[in-house]
């Protein structure tokens, strides 16, 4: 084997790699270490940085607004991630019996996670319009009054996340549907010669086989929860009263509204810090269960 043979058989590999290493240091590297130098500094986008030392930390811990967007982010969490987990479960435990059209149910609960956020989002809006919409309507066809689904602080959040759950639930049916066809039918077979229930079938069997897939959902929603921007940005604005305003709109408002950059940063890497605080919380409650 001459030199260029073992020179071409030594770049070849590294040739290969290249683009993953080069997207790898300009969508993810690149973007935290500038994050992490802007939070040491003051910088709207037009005028050069200035560099400010801690100011940008000690502002957040006295930003009362910030602590109220990350309380509200957790009262969505509160509520959603229990809907979501109960929901899910038990359209995937109805899916996975013997139904007809059973393919077009799996198909059709799946539907709002492929349509755009956006497009789901101005629906909801529609639906719980005070004067026009449609739940509204069906709650005065019977005698009940109108609600303020989205105009009221104290349920807007509540209504947000029981959208959030119709969007995002066909996703975890999926994934709950796997774990459920992954548990063998031995152990069902036996359960009936005992003379299990249905309910204990369910507890002592279904619930400790699907125990990773039920991990698996609740990282996932917690992540995607946190990650709460499109819904009350559409539909709020993060109203009323600011009761949904999530952290992640917060930061979004004070990066690209009122161009604190190096804040919004700052921001953004505590934020970060509180959602990987959260999920490490979560794993180690959820296995040790």
């Amino acid at each position: 084997m001459n030199i260029n043979q073992k020179l071409h058989k030594k770049t070849v590999p590294y040739l290969m790699v290249s683009p993953y290493l080069l997207h790898l240091f300009l969508f993810i590297t690149f973007p935290i270490v500038f994050s992490i130098v802007l939070t040491f500094h003051k910088w709207n986008i037009i005028s050069p940085m200035e560099y400010v030392s801690f100011d940008n930390f000690i502002r957040l811990f006295h930003d009362r607004l910030f602590w109220k967007a990350i309380i509200n982010t957790l009262v969505f969490l509160a509520v959603h991630i229990p809907l979501q987990l109960t929901v899910a479960l038990a359209l995937a435990y109805f899916l996975n019996q013997k139904l007809f059209f059973r393919g077009f149910y799996r198909a059709a609960f799946f539907l709002p996670v492929v349509i755009s956020g956006v497009v789901v989002t101005m629906l909801w809006q529609q639906l719980y319009s005070f004067d026009t919409g449609l739940i509204n309507g069906m709650l005065t066809s019977i005698g009940l009054p109108r609600v303020a689904w989205l105009t009221n602080s104290k349920i807007a959040m509540t209504s947000i996340a029981i959208m959030a759950t119709w969007k995002n639930v066909g996703l975890y049916v999926i994934l709950f549907l796997v774990g459920l066809q992954s548990v063998p039918q031995r152990y069902y077979e036996a359960a009936d010669v005992e003379g299990a229930g249905s309910w204990q079938k369910f507890r002592y069997i279904t619930l400790p086989a699907i125990n990773p897939t039920i991990f698996m959902v609740t990282i996932l929603s917690t992540i995607g929860g946190f990650g709460l921007f499109i819904e009350p940005y559409i539909m709020t604005g993060g109203g009323p009263l600011n009761s949904t305003l999530s952290a992640m709109l917060y930061i979004y408002k004070q990066a690209f509204e009122y161009y604190h950059m190096g804040y919004a940063a700052t921001l953004g890497l505590f934020f970060a810090a509180i959602i990987m605080l959260v999920v490490v919380i979560q794993k180690y409650t959820i296995e040790k269960e």
